[in-house]
């Protein structure tokens, strides 16, 4: 295979990649946008209070943790810089963010890597769950 053939189809492959993934991310980015200014983000906060008690976070830490998932992991930062969190709940939301972020749109990419995008989406979200219950546990809780 010559070079020039390789990078057309380089170029061709990675527009057609940043395609898919704009078509999760943009729409993703203004719907949490629009959340921010509605109830429904006290309303998550108390809908997830029982699995964060759970993983000895308080319920405002959902926020953090759904922009993560639902974009990546740089918004999320400021989220947590902007709430009072302990150093052990930063631990556990770090790690959480860690295992499970950008599901949107790795999931697109785990798919045109071949994988079930679903079962991905849920190992994610067990392991991510599973280790805030193990270091809550650790710390303390």
């Amino acid at each position: 295979m010559d070079f020039k053939r390789v990078v057309k189809l380089g170029i061709k492959d990675g527009v057609e990649t940043t395609w898919e993934l704009a078509k999760v991310i943009v729409p993703v980015y203004f719907i949490i946008t629009f959340l921010k200014y509605t109830p429904i983000i006290d309303w998550m906060t108390e809908v997830f209070q029982p699995v964060t008690l759970l993983i000895g976070l308080p319920g405002e830490a959902t926020l953090p943790i759904v922009i993560a998932n639902a974009l990546t992991v740089y918004p999320a930062i400021p989220a947590i810089t902007a709430l009072s969190f302990t150093s052990k709940e930063i631990t556990i939301i770090g790690t959480i963010i860690l295992l499970c972020h950008s599901l949107p749109v790795e999931t697109v990419i785990a798919k045109k890597a071949g994988s079930i995008g679903w079962k991905i989406i849920i190992i994610r979200i067990l392991a991510a769950i599973l280790a805030g219950i193990i270091l809550n546990l650790m710390m303390g809780g």
